[in-house]
Order: C-alpha cells, then sequence, then structure tokens
C-alpha cells in the first residue's frame, strides 16, 4: 500500500494552551503529508486558546475549531469526552487513520509521512508512535532510550490509531482519574492489534509530563494510583517503584510510586477497567518480567524492564 495513499485526520483537546498550541499548530501545517482535517477542540479555555486556533482556522480549511462547554477543572475525563465530541465531526468523511495530539507537541516535517508509511507497511499495526523528548539539547533522552524498552507501549501524547481499530476498542474511555490513552492502546493488543513504538523519529513535548494539576512529586503517588486501578500486577509495580528510585526525586519519587499503588490496594480503590483487561495486562506484566530476568546479555544488566512509556 502506497502511504501516500492513507489518509489522516488529527484531534486535540486543548485547554489553557496558549503558551504552545502556537508551536503545534506550526508543526502539522509544516508537514510534508497534512491531514484531511484537524478537529482543535478548546475545552473551555479562559486563555487565548481560542484566538490561536480561530486565526490559523481562517488560514487553513482543513483546520476546525470547535469550542466545548466551559468547566473549571482539568481532568482526563474531559479530554475522553473532548476528543468524541471532535470525532463525532468526522463523520462522513473518508479516513483511513486518526491521531490523537497534545497541544504541546512539536515534531519534525516528515513526522507523520514517517508514520503513514509504517501503516502502509504492516497491516495489523493498529496503533503507531514515537518517543517524546522534554529537553530539545538531549534528543537521545526518552524513556524507550534502553535495552529493556517496551516498544509495543504508545506514549499518549502523540498516538495515532488506523480507524477500525480504534472502531474495536470504542475510542477514549471517559475516566476521571487518567490512563484513557493506555487503555486504548492495551485493547488494541488484546483484540489482536500490533502496536509500536518507533525509534527513527521523536517528537518535543514542552510540558514536563505530569504537571497540569500536581507538582512532579505528587504526580509519582498518583501514578501508583493509576498503577493500580488499570489493574497492575503487585510485583511489577513495587519492582517498577524501586527502579525509578533512580530518577529524580532520587528515592523518594520511587517510594510515592509504591506508596500511591499499595494505598490504593488498601483502600481497595475502584478499578474502571475490566477483568479481562487486567488479566491481559498482568500476563503481560509477568511475561516482561521473567524475560528481564532470564536475560544473559551483560551489556543490558543494568536497564530496566519498566521503562515502559511515562505518559498515559
Amino acid at each position: 500500500m502506497n502511504p501516500s495513499r492513507l489518509i489522516y485526520v488529527l484531534i486535540t483537546p486543548a485547554r489553557n494552551e496558549e503558551a504552545y498550541l502556537e508551536n503545534t499548530i506550526k508543526s502539522v501545517v509544516a508537514q510534508t503529508v497534512r491531514p484531511l482535517r484537524w478537529v482543535i477542540a478548546s475545552d473551555g479555555s479562559t486563555d487565548g486558546t481560542d484566538a490561536i486556533i480561530q486565526r490559523y482556522a481562517k488560514e487553513h480549511p482543513w483546520i476546525e475549531y470547535l469550542r466545548m462547554p466551559d468547566r473549571r477543572d482539568r481532568q482526563f475525563a474531559a479530554k475522553a469526552t473532548c476528543f468524541t465530541a471532535a470525532y463525532a465531526r468526522l463523520h462522513g468523511l473518508t479516513f483511513d487513520l486518526v491521531g490523537n495530539l497534545d497541544a504541546d507537541i512539536t515534531f519534525g516535517p516528515d513526522y507523520y509521512e514517517f508514520l503513514l508509511a509504517r501503516f502502509a507497511e504492516r497491516p495489523q499495526l493498529g496503533v503507531a508512535g514515537t518517543p517524546f523528548v522534554e529537553d530539545a539539547t538531549q534528543p537521545n533522552n526518552h524513556s524507550y532510550a534502553h535495552a529493556n524498552a517496551n516498544l509495543t507501549h504508545v506514549s499518549g501524547a502523540c498516538q495515532i490509531f488506523r480507524r477500525q481499530c480504534f472502531a474495536d476498542v470504542g475510542g477514549y474511555v471517559p475516566i476521571k482519574g487518567g490512563a484513557i490513552d493506555w487503555i486504548a492502546v492495551t485493547t488494541a493488543r488484546m483484540r489482536g492489534w500490533e502496536t509500536r513504538t518507533f525509534l527513527e523519529r521523536i517528537c518535543f513535548h514542552h510540558r514536563q509530563i505530569g504537571t497540569g494539576n500536581h507538582s512532579p512529586l505528587v504526580s509519582k503517588f498518583h501514578y501508583g494510583r493509576k498503577a493500580y486501578y488499570v489493574g497492575g500486577h503487585p510485583a511489577w509495580e513495587t519492582l517498577r517503584g524501586f527502579f525509578q528510585m533512580r530518577d529524580s526525586p532520587l528515592i523518594i519519587g520511587g517510594i510515592y510510586h509504591i506508596a500511591g499503588y499499595w494505598w490504593s490496594c488498601v483502600t481497595r480503590m475502584h478499578r474502571p477497567v475490566s477483568a479481562e483487561l487486567i488479566a491481559f495486562h498482568r500476563g503481560e506484566q509477568m511475561a516482561r518480567l521473567k524475560g528481564a530476568l532470564g536475560q544473559r546479555n551483560p551489556s543490558a544488566k543494568s536497564a530496566s524492564p519498566f521503562g515502559i512509556g511515562r505518559r498515559s
């Protein structure tokens, strides 16, 4: 299949992204293969986000501005609701792929042309993406840059789905606590689709992850809680916390992850995912852990099997 024949659309939920959105738009405008339609939905923004979208929508007919109802808080469930509303605006269009693009991401001009080529080569590829980098001066410093990186995980900042795969997983599920991107990608694998992060390209993320609502340290605790409610295996998540002690903030960051997971376990936090998905997820984790423990490659001994991509 010729990648130039694959047609893609993009959706960007944006809430108060005045500081970053214009550069994201410029990155998409500069693409060698542009989307058929790009719906940018202002999710109750109170800054200059709407004005930026409207200005570029006037210049480029394939960009569509959508204003969502006002709300007071920033939450992941609202992102899913916003995405669903924008997706409905694409009804009647013929396209092969749909991309979720955060409003604080930039990339090179051949970024989507590269991803389209990967979909053209691999008929069973359901979800694809690339690593994201937070420091443009260190393009190789990302969570997939080690021997045990899980390339079946696709970070939520910039995901692209085959249209049939997106339908098979039921789209993004509106869950207040987050993990909507992770649930969609993991469900895709459970349904038999291939999911893949390709290392040949990167995108740049301009806001530190997890800081939309909380400090980086508090976010570690919330990621631990999130790991519990999506069904992470106790052994895996505890070991994962120990490995995170090597990252900033040293020691305490990993402790917060472990505390978040076990606090949720003790308090019997509600899990919004199915027993089927939990079993599938734990099976993948244990298979990876056994593979890492059985590894005999000396060059990979110091690598962590728990760097599965930090955004979900």
